[in-house]
């Protein structure tokens, strides 16, 4: 619970995906307001001076910047992780960006045994796996299907409360309608690397076949 100006206690702060928000305050930030992610929590960082009127337009301004900010990142494509390593790192930066930091998965790969699904997770193991497939895609159509996977860590089937978790992600809808034109177009022989037939599933997986995830 943050504190008011005045003392008393605030409301406790949350941004558009539901992630925890800290106001700091600094003597020594005199005419700079900055905004940015750790550790899950959206910090919004403003001079001591300001009021409680002040506060809260430039809390509201900056969170409305941060979403802003993530949109563009996913929607330029400039990431690409080649690596497992470079691919956890970025499953760790969007599971603090859109789900509040709570996915926290063992271990995140590439795999090239996946011919018939983008993706898939193992919660009792925390583990994700995406095609190869998906390498020469769209930045935010990966996102998409790793914040899908994310997503299944925290809630296994396909129900509301797991669409609410993808809620916060600005490319849900686009990616998912990408993924189908994709899966349409391959199922008719259209893609020259049609995939050859189902991928084997292990025990305790949760598997999606796209575009057969709808709620």
């Amino acid at each position: 619970m943050r504190r008011a100006p005045n003392g008393s206690q605030a409301p406790a702060l949350t941004s558009s995906n539901g992630s925890p928000v800290e106001v700091r305050r600094s003597a020594r930030r005199t005419r700079t307001v900055a905004a940015f992610w750790e550790d899950g929590t959206a910090v919004v960082a403003i001079p001591a001076r300001f009021t409680a009127a002040q506060e809260r337009e430039w809390v509201h301004r900056m969170l409305a910047k941060l979403h802003k900010q993530g949109e563009r990142t996913a929607a330029t494509g400039r990431r690409r992780p080649a690596s497992d390593e470079a691919l956890a790192a970025h499953a760790a930066q969007l599971s603090a960006q859109y789900l509040g930091g709570r996915s926290t998965p063992a271990s995140v790969r590439w795999v090239s045994n996946q011919n018939s699904r983008w993706g898939s997770a193992t919660p009792a193991e925390g583990t994700i796996r995406l095609s190869d497939k998906l390498r020469p895609m769209p930045q935010w159509v990966i996102d998409y299907v790793l914040l899908h996977e994310l997503a299944h860590l925290l809630v296994a089937s396909h129900n509301a409360a797991f669409w609410k978790l993808l809620e916060a992600y600005p490319e849900t809808q686009r990616a998912k309608a990408f993924l189908e034109g994709v899966s349409f177009a391959t199922s008719r022989g259209l893609d020259k690397d049609d995939p050859a037939g189902p991928g084997t599933a292990g025990s305790g997986d949760v598997r999606d076949t796209w575009p057969g995830d709808a709620d």
